[in-house]
Formats: C-alpha cells, structure tokens, sequence
C-alpha cells in the first residue's frame, strides 16, 4: 500500500486515500496541482545565486497558517493540473535558463508522487541539485521515500509551542513532527555544502519567520536548532507581515519591532550557531526581504 492510500504525509495524518479521491486536510488529490514557475531571485544567496533558483509553486498546502502571504496557492486552490512529463519538462525548461536548482516550493502533500517525477527528470538528463522547500510538517514516512532524491532541504522551523502552532496554523503536533523531520534531513544530507562560487549543492539550511510578540517562541525554537549543530545553517526572517488573516488577530496584526528580531539574532549567536542569515533593519517596524548577513556567495 502507498503512503497515498492512507495518507500519511504529513504531520495530520490525515489516512485518507487520495487515489479514490477522498480528500484530507491539505485538499489535495492524487493529481499534482502547481501554481506557478520561474527563476526565484529572492532566495537565500546559497540558493539563488546569481541566476536564480528554478522555484516550482505547488497548490496547496497541508498548514493552515493565518499569516500566509501565498494564501491564494495554499488556501485559495488556484492553479493547474501538471503530468509527470509536463512537470518535468518544467524543470528541464528552468535548468536550460541557467537555474542552478529545482526548488519545490510546498512539497510535502505530492512528496509520493514526485519521488518519480525526480526520478525521470533524472532519466531525461537534469543535472541541477534539487530543493525540498517545505513548511517543516514533513512526516518520517515521507522523508524515507525521498532519501537518496533531494540533495538540498530548506524546511521552516516556525514554531517551538505545539499551542501557537494550533492556533496560527491548524497542527496539534508540529513541533515534535518538525523537530523529527529536521533531524532525519540532517542525517540524510548534513551540513551544507557549497560549490567555488558560494551556492549550496547539498545539506540542510533551514528557516525561523520571527513572530510579533511572540520571541519565547524564536528562542527556542533557536536552541533545538543549535542542539543539532552549531554548524547548522538558519536563517532568521524578518519579513513578516500580517497578511491574510492576521489582521483578525491583535497579537499578530502588525509588522516585527526591530528590537525584537536583534533580541533573536543575539540569542542565536549566543546558543554558538554562527552560519547564520540575518537582516540589517533600520525602520522601527520591518518586513525586509533583503539577505545582508553571512552571505556564501562569491560573483
């Protein structure tokens, strides 16, 4: 039986079978729905580079997060149907335009089927790394289905309190699920490794959105990250801002202070992570997307 069959993806295991068409909480079907294509320059520079990432957005998405600035793709269902091979041939299109990776943008409700999606795109000749680009809530099953496929892991780490994260994005279990699943892509790929001119060709690099008013929730989210290794690559984000449904919420229905976001970056240099990517922020209200900090890459 497939992982699809009774889905069991992600954190919700919802157990659904999605080749009968039931649908869980991702609402998605056994068809890979993609949202857009391009070449990603807003990446981490170790992602983007100077070419850009061949970024793939999937419909969909199996959190529920109230502040989601892509709530149209996650939430809303607005996109299209893709083959295999018209998928592939997406990817083949975005490395001949010089991507230097296939980023697959909220993976983790296709993460089945697109283990042979890697597979022919392999077949037909892609050379580029790839990039599982996900919300964190990646299941263990999965994650053994895509040993061996993903040589880059860019998972979130958003929350270190399973009650925040019920409220702001609908899981009952996401901190132990995303703790498991960072350790496990840790194990498979390790720390990142990058080519002479500074762009990530394999390891782990992963994500931390700093909340208003919520800056218990960064530190320790920081010292599970630096428990792994304090070689670990995090990147602190500062771009938050409330979009979607967060203005119905007074905790969150305003952009991060920056007095806030320097408490979390000095927390982290002092748990020893020091591969790190921050911001600089002048403004007293920030929602940057600029990188400025620990940039690998080399022009």
């Amino acid at each position: 039986m497939s992982i699809i069959e009774a889905c069991v993806l992600c954190g919700h295991r919802c157990r659904v079978d999605r080749t009968k068409g039931e649908l869980g909480k991702c609402k998605a079907g056994i068809e890979i729905e993609t949202a857009s294509s391009c070449l990603h320059h807003g990446e981490e520079p170790m992602i983007s580079g100077t070419k850009g990432s061949g970024t793939i957005f999937f419909l969909h998405c199996c959190l529920k997060c109230v502040f989601c600035q892509n709530y149209s793709i996650s939430q809303e269902g607005s996109g299209k149907i893709v083959t295999s091979d018209a998928l592939v041939s997406i990817m083949l299109e975005l490395e001949a335009k010089g991507a230097h990776n296939i980023n697959l943008v909220s993976p983790t409700h296709y993460g089945q089927q697109l283990v042979s999606v890697i597979d022919l795109a392999r077949e037909k000749g892609l050379k580029i790394p790839f990039v599982y680009n996900s919300g964190g809530y990646d299941s263990q099953e999965l994650l053994k289905l895509l040993e061996g496929k993903i040589e880059i892991y860019l998972p979130d780490f958003k929350y270190s309190d399973d009650n925040l994260a019920k409220r702001l994005s609908g899981t009952s279990n996401y901190v132990e699920t995303a703790q498991e699943a960072i350790r496990s892509m840790f194990e498979q790929v390790g720390n990142i490794e990058l080519d002479g001119y500074g762009i990530a060709k394999r390891g782990l690099l992963v994500r931390h959105l700093v909340l208003p008013g919520n800056i218990e929730n960064s530190l320790k989210a920081l010292d599970f990250l630096s428990s792994i290794s304090k070689d670990i690559w995090v990147s602190i984000m500062s771009q938050y801002s409330p979009q979607y449904k967060a203005n119905d919420i007074p905790e969150i229905a305003r952009p991060i202070l920056v007095e806030e976001y320097k408490t979390v970056v000095e927390y982290a240099e002092k748990t020893g992570l020091h591969n790190l990517y921050t911001q600089e922020l002048e403004s007293r209200e920030v929602f940057l997307p600029d990188f400025t900090r620990k940039e690998p890459f080399r022009s």
